[in-house]
Parts: structure tokens; sequence; C-alpha cells
């Protein structure tokens, strides 16, 4: 690289996210203005709905054409500006790692947990930066004091990583792991909220909540959970991997004691970036799950001793702030909430097919599952993929049988017209 051109790369790089000449100003700032102004006297719901406006959006992804993704539950893909990032701070990397890595790049975390702190409602002195929803709560599940007898409360469908964790304390440690069993969708916060105070005892200690249930898009009352477990004298821990970058909250109104996501699902954040929230008064009884020179430190950085990692991951989370900001986040949960009902009120009709998630905006937002009858889900999955190319997951675990079906903001109109059309065919060639 000629020396100006190198002076100029670590002029930006150095330069960050948060600054004025972040990537994102420089790619979209001005045409992302103007669209804004286009709808600025609509409210969210009028927004989602509103193709030209989302157009704008759709063309900041590099997503291939050659496939419909629609399991962005599963990993979301990062805007071109995300990628560009990663790669410049990668570049700069290899030109000497021990050096750009832990005397540069390191020092840009301060300013990216400040970001993420206010993205999350809280104070930055709450947040740590790691790689994805199972290191953060498996930090909290395997760092909490409990001992034998113990008890914990969580769901037959909360995500399998953190179910094992609880197993595995239950084998190792004698703690008592229960758990509450749900037949999704449910419209009655009450039902879910007695169901999980029904498990509890007066030696429940913790309460486990899915925000958004990762199998059939299930929302799931956080705060009046919480409420009622605080009410016993429980803690309560969120696995917040698919709310966080998506829906219109803060961390701190779910009045839970801990939290954890992965920036990599709607965030859009690089491929392997993750949160961690512990409560203030939270922080020194919790074990790092690595060690820490003090563990029973009152500082949150204890949780970020990870060894050698992806400081270009890491770093390039802020410009998939700068596009989320850009957007709003009810906008977003509009946009994703619509497309999800969208598709979802067209296969409804089909004969044959069925919904397993609800409808109603207080219950669901953008996973949405779909089975047709007689039609095993795995099987739907792949005939999807051959016939037309589009991605779905299979769903076939406990009382959950379908596709999972995730939209995202690239997501257009069409594709989802492209993926009625295709269960409508598979569902009537099972009738021929």
């Amino acid at each position: 690289m000629p020396i100006n051109d190198r002076r100029s790369f670590l002029k930006t790089a150095l330069a960050g996210a948060f600054s004025t000449n972040s990537l994102f100003r420089q790619a979209h700032a001005a045409e992302w203005k103007a669209a804004a102004r286009s709808v600025s006297a609509l409210d969210a719901g009028a927004v989602a709905q509103n193709e030209d406006y989302w157009g704008v959006i759709q063309r900041a992804f590099s997503v291939s054409p050659m496939i419909v993704n629609l399991n962005n539950g599963g990993v979301s893909p990062a805007p071109i500006v995300v990628q560009q990032a990663v790669e410049r701070y990668n570049e700069m990397t290899n030109q000497g790692p021990s050096y750009f890595m832990w005397q540069i790049l390191d020092q840009g975390r301060e300013p990216l947990r400040q970001r993420l702190a206010r993205l999350a409602g809280t104070s930055a002195e709450e947040i740590a930066i790691n790689r994805n929803s199972t290191e953060a709560l498996n930090t909290i599940i395997f760092g909490l004091p409990l001992k034998a007898g113990d008890e914990v409360v969580g769901s037959r469908l909360d995500y399998p990583n953190m179910m094992r964790a609880y197993a595995q304390r239950a084998d190792r440690d004698g703690i008592v792991y229960r758990q509450v069993r749900f037949d999704f969708p449910i419209e009655d916060d009450d039902a879910i909220v007695k169901a999980y105070e029904a498990a509890m005892t007066p030696k429940t200690k913790i309460v486990h909540v899915t925000h958004m249930v990762n199998w059939v898009g299930q929302l799931m009352p956080v705060r009046k959970i919480a409420d009622m477990a605080h009410a016993k004298g429980a803690e309560v821990v969120v696995d917040g991997a698919h709310s966080f970058g998506l829906m219109d909250f803060k961390v701190s109104e779910l009045n839970c004691d801990y939290f954890g996501t992965s920036l990599h699902k709607f965030l859009s954040a690089p491929i392997g970036s993750g949160m961690m929230w512990v409560k203030q008064e939270k922080i020194e009884k919790v074990w790092p799950l690595v060690c820490a020179g003090d563990p029973r430190s009152k500082d949150i950085r204890k949780f970020e001793v990870l060894g050698t990692r992806s400081f270009p991951i890491e770093q390039g989370i802020g410009e998939a702030i700068n596009f989320h900001e850009a957007i709003g986040s009810k906008r977003k949960q509009e946009r994703i909430f619509y497309l999800k009902n969208y598709w979802s009120t067209r296969v409804k009709e089909i004969p044959g097919v069925k919904l397993h998630t609800s409808l109603k905006p207080e219950y669901s937002c953008a996973i949405g599952g779909v089975s047709i009858d007689g039609v095993a889900p795995n099987k739907l999955a792949a005939t999807l993929f051959v016939r037309s190319k589009i991605h779905v997951v299979g769903i076939e675990y406990e009382n959950v049988q379908c596709v999972r079906v995730t939209p995202h903001v690239y997501t257009t109109v069409a594709d989802l017209d492209k993926f009625v059309g295709a269960i409508g065919e598979i569902a009537a060639a099972r009738t021929a």
C-alpha cells in the first residue's frame, strides 16, 4: 500500500465508527436523509408499508440474488458498510497484530460500550462485549453462586445451549432445574406468568425467560414475569438473542437482573459478536466464565478477559449501530412485524396450512412458524430450497413441528410473494 494511501486508511480506521467520518456517513448519509424526509409525516406503522423507503435500506446489503434467505433468526447478514469496517480493521491488524490489536483497536472498546449502553438504556458500567448469546448467558449461568438444592425455573422451549448449561449445573452442583411446558402460540400474559409462578417454590433462586422464543417467535411478557419473580425473592435471567436490535425496548425496562444477546442477529453486527448486561450491584457475585485477575471484582470488564479474539469483528459493531439508529428501533420493529404478518396472513388461507405464531404485535414480531399437514418440517424446508431456492429451517423439537420463517429489513415483498406461492404449490401437490 502506498504511503499516502496507508495514511488515509489509518486516519479513516482510527477515527472509528462514531466519528463524522464513519463509513456509514460516507456511504449513506445523503440518500438516507432524503428517504427519511420523504416519510417524515408518517407514523412507524405507515412507514413499514412504504416500499420506496425500504428499497433504500435494501440496497445497503449484499445478499445473494441466488437464494431467498428467510432464516435471519439464525444469523443475519451484515450491511455492506459493516463488512467494509471489518475488512479495514482486519487489514490494519495484520500490518502488526500485537501493536494494532492491543494498543490501537483495544482502545475502541470503551466508546463502543457507551453506544451499546445507550441503545440498551443502561449504564455503560453494566455492559460487557463478547461473542454471542451462548457465551453471555453461559457466563451468567455458570457464574451465579448457586448451591445444592437451589432451584431454577425455565422453559422446555428455551434455547438448547442454555438448558444444557443449567443441566450441567444440576449434575455438577446439585441444583434443581425445573422446566415449564408451553403450547404456543399463547395470547394470554396471565397464563404464561402463572405457569412460571406455579413452578416456583421457596427454594427458587433464578427464573430464566426467553424474550422471543427462537422456535416459533412467541413474545414472552418478561416484565410481568420479572415482577412476579422478584416478589417471590428470585432473580431473573433474560435471553434476548432475538429481541435486541429488533424490538423497540430498553433492557432497563424489563426489570431483569441479567441479559444476554447476539448482536449478529437483528442488529446485523459482524458474525461472532454479542453483549452481556448485568445489573450493577450483581456484578461482584458473578464468577467470570474465563479467568480474571480478580473474579470478585465489581468491574464489568472482568467478563471480557477472553484472550486473543477478533478485534475487527468487535469494532465492526459500531457501524451496525450507526445503521440501526439511522432506521430507528420503532421503524425496524414495525417493518419486520409487517413482513412477518404479510406472509402469515396469506398462507393461513391455504387449505392444509397451519400457523404456529400469533399475528398480534403483543405476542410476535419477526419469527413465524408454519406447517403443511402431512409434510414433515425438514422435508418442507428441503423442498422449498430445491424447488424455489428459499432458505428456511425445519423445526422438529418437543411439541413444535413447523418451519421457521424470519424476514429482515432487506427482505422484499417479492421475496415473500415467492414464498407464499411455493407454500401454496406444495400444499396443493399434497392432495393432488
